[in-house]
């Protein structure tokens, strides 16, 4: 292990060549990585880093990481950022850094509690989000130095901002933004779009499907709650001192309440199953994307071969494996919840329509009730017809939610089996990345060409 390196020049130039403005050279594909004490100082790195933020050694290790914070970043990012790695949760945040000779470059971290403090992996932006990212990011930028929002203003402001794109909560965004940089990056090297990533994206949709599906269920099921009392009065006016009629339109009502509430603990609400669904594909996606961007930066230090400052290769490579190992791991239970929270869709579907099958007697009842009192009471065929005819729709989207519920049970399982049968090197890039970027000249042993 030798000294930390005190002199610049002492570095490879082949791989320091920079422009003298703009972007600091750092390419699709390659990966660094940075792990901190709890208050945010530098304790280790890798090669990429060193050479993109252009400092020795000697200046990072023991520097606070706001070393390389470019003044062009909100503060809401950074209190985003604390708020979650201080709870013990992931990040996955777009963020503009500052190089020691004034250059800029752009990564997409993803910083996770590491030990007793954090680790931050970062790769190369190159998806069409960015672009959008950068332009938000000029404007909080801007309202907080002539509004003087504080960072946790400004925080609240940018979750605002990233609702009206279409991401009901951060969490949504950064596994919505994670899968676009790692497929955006994939394309830059001409690789195949990964199959997982596009596997967790159908379920996604699929999961989004089931949330509309479940509007569309509250929607009739107001509309079909209507119903009884509308049974009643023409019950009242038909059967002023009680009746056959009104006992099926009371027996209507009362099974009637009944589904209503059993609908109301199983549909609607943030705590159903049909809420979690969603939410665990987003986990699942963003836990394995940072499993594999964690072996990324292993196969990183190991192809770099060189000195690191200080940092004891071989305990920085054991950190960086137990931390995928662990997220490989979370990534598999939160496929397992979706694929027993599927079937617990189904089999509340399958209540769902046994209860609903009390509904279908009462209404059969009521026809041939009708039938019976043929043009004693007008509007009642009308009332019977919207029975059917709602009873049928709800029918129709059941059987939509328990064949999504189904596909999305299948895929949560395969990728399950998929996931426990992975090695490192089939981790979302591989052997194929490493051929790309040896056939791009893009390894560390290579000249780093400006972009």
């Amino acid at each position: 292990m030798t000294e930390p390196e005190s002199n610049p020049d002492s570095r490879d130039r082949r791989d320091t060549a920079r422009p003298a403005t703009g972007e600091a050279p750092f390419h699709p594909g390659e990966v660094f990585f940075s792990r901190t004490d709890r208050r945010g100082v530098i304790l280790s790195a890798n090669f990429v880093f060193q050479r993109v933020a252009d400092y020795p050694w000697d200046k990072l290790f023991g520097a606070p990481h706001k070393i390389i914070r470019h003044p062009d970043m909100p503060r809401a990012v950074f209190w985003l950022l604390w708020n979650r790695i201080l709870q013990g949760q992931v990040i996955g945040a777009y963020v503009k850094n500052r190089a020691g000779d004034g250059l800029h470059y752009w990564v997409y971290a993803l910083v996770t509690p590491c030990g007793e403090g954090f680790l931050s992996a970062r790769i190369k932006p190159t998806s069409p989000l960015r672009a959008r990212v950068e332009a938000l990011y000029a404007e909080l930028v801007q309202a907080e130095k002539q509004e003087g929002l504080t960072p946790e203003q400004s925080a609240a402001r940018l979750l605002e901002r990233l609702d009206a794109l279409g991401f009901e909560s951060y969490e949504e965004f950064m596994a919505h933004a994670t899968a676009e940089e790692l497929q955006a990056e994939r394309q830059a090297l001409n690789l195949p779009s990964d199959e997982r990533i596009e596997t967790s994206r159908v379920m996604l949709a699929s999961a989004r499907k089931l949330g509309a599906a479940t509007e569309d269920l509250v929607a009739e099921f107001e509309s079909l709650s209507i119903i009884p009392h509308n049974m009643q009065i023409a019950a009242s006016r038909l059967e002023p001192s009680g009746g056959p009629f009104s006992t099926i339109s009371r027996n209507y009502g009362e099974l009637s309440r009944e589904l209503s509430q059993w609908f109301a603990g199983h549909v609607i609400g943030p705590e159903t199953n049909f809420a979690s669904i969603a939410t665990s594909v987003n986990d699942a996606l963003l836990m394995e994307s940072v499993a594999a961007v964690l072996h990324r930066c292993d196969q990183q230090l190991r192809a770099e071969r060189r000195q690191l400052g200080s940092t004891d290769l071989d305990a920085e490579r054991k950190i960086l494996l137990d931390l995928a190992a662990h997220y490989s791991r979370r990534a598999r239970d939160a496929l397992a919840v979706i694929a027993d929270e599927a079937g617990r869709i189904i089999g509340a579907c399958k209540e769902f329509r046994r209860q609903m099958l009390g509904l279908s007697n009462a209404r059969v009842a009521c026809k041939i009730e009708n039938a019976r009192m043929s043009g004693r009471v007008g509007g009642l065929g009308d009332i019977i017809g919207k029975l059917e005819s709602s009873q049928e729709r709800v029918d129709e989207i059941l059987t939509g939610i328990v064949t999504r519920s189904s596909s999305l049970a299948a895929s949560a399982e395969l990728s399950m089996r998929h996931a426990a049968s992975a090695t490192p090197a089939e981790l979302l890039f591989g052997e194929k990345m490493a051929a790309a970027l040896a056939a791009e000249g893009q390894g560390t042993s290579h000249a780093a060409r400006p972009v």
